[in-house]
């Protein structure tokens, strides 16, 4: 395995970008150079890298031509502007926005599931899906292929963390003034998210549904590749700082048992599965996905009012597992395909 690949995080301020910095650092990564990028206002400050501090880039001045890979977790309208200008200077950028996932020359890989696609990418990018899809996929992935998914039925229950570092911030500042008997003000999120629901992730499309469930719909077909797959999404923001966690209602072709889909996910690359019938015998976001890198799944038991239904219980660290880890799995991917280091090519 070369150690010559030189490697870019954009983004590297963000949430997610100081954990793609550890991650890298955590697997040895083969790399000469980790080289940390991010807006103006945030060049010149540092980050930390396993041991070391990285002086962070400014973007809009940083050579592309000296990077064999970037990774990047910047926002949509970052990634469009910066994106190809990597791509175009050579670099294989891995991104975790959502600006060219439903691009058809655009590969969307999920480590576990399709690492196959990673290696047509013809402009050079290469997509993260959404942290709901990414936890679900290495789930719903192995049952496709052994019993065929008809419909999928799924509500999530999403952290603030993955509304950024001010939701997190709210959710902390809300807290706090209601537990002292101070009046709260929204700001972040449209109402009140300490000690409340909100059924509300993204833009309101034409359809009702929100831009954050139609991305399960959208992503769930392309990860999978199949179109016929029917997917019924309602996305809801909970008053939880890290991890998501998803109940899963699937309607297969060929009937599965719950013993037969725990065999199946004991088996699954990615996932853990937490599925004793007792108090506590099931994962959560805070006693088990939080700071892991596994998708973990329990209550798994039959849809009674359903044929052919199966029930599931998913929980996953949207930052860790539904970001950072996926993009530098699939850096990985590179690397095991000989990806040659621009300081191979002379």
């Amino acid at each position: 395995m070369s150690n010559q690949y030189k490697v870019a995080v954009v983004g590297a301020t963000g949430a997610v970008g100081e954990v793609m910095l550890s991650i890298l650092a955590e697997r040895k990564f083969p790399a000469s150079a980790v080289v940390a990028v991010a807006s103006e206002r945030s060049a010149g400050s540092t980050v930390e890298f396993g041991d070391d501090e990285l002086v962070v880039q400014d973007l809009a001045t940083f050579d592309p031509s000296t990077v064999d890979i970037a990774l990047f977790s910047a926002g949509g309208g970052t990634s469009k502007e910066y994106a190809p200008k990597f791509a175009a200077a050579g670099a294989v950028v891995i991104d975790n926005s959502s600006a060219f996932r439903y691009d058809d020359d655009v590969p969307l890989v999920v480590s576990e599931v399709n690492p196959h696609a990673a290696r047509n990418r013809p402009r050079g990018i290469i997509a993260n899906p959404n942290c709901s899809t990414m936890q679900l996929m290495p789930v719903l992935a192995p049952i496709h292929r052994e019993y065929g998914v008809e419909r999928v039925n799924v509500a999530t229950y999403q952290s603030v963390s993955g509304g950024g570092r001010t939701a997190m911030e709210e959710l902390g500042k809300q807290t706090a003034e209601l537990l002292s008997f101070q009046d709260i003000e929204p700001k972040k999120f449209p109402v009140q998210i300490a000690f409340n629901l909100i059924p509300h992730i993204d833009d309101f499309q034409d359809n009702g549904y929100t831009k954050e469930e139609m991305k399960l719909v959208w992503e769930t077909r392309k990860i999978l590749e199949d179109d016929s797959i029917q997917v019924n999404p309602t996305a809801v923001r909970v008053p939880v700082f890290f991890g998501h966690s998803e109940a899963v209602n699937v309607e297969t072709k060929k009937k599965i048992t719950p013993q037969q889909a725990r065999e199946l996910l004991r088996q699954a690359p990615g996932v853990e599965v937490v599925d004793e019938q007792k108090a506590g015998g099931y994962p959560t976001p805070v006693t088990h996905a939080s700071g892991k890198d596994a998708v973990f799944v329990g209550r798994i038991r039959e849809d009674f009012s359903h044929p052919r239904g199966l029930n599931l219980w998913v929980v996953a660290d949207n930052i860790r597992k539904g970001a950072a880890l996926n993009a530098v799995q699939i850096a990985e991917l590179l690397v095991a395909e000989g990806l040659p280091p621009k300081a191979a090519r002379g």
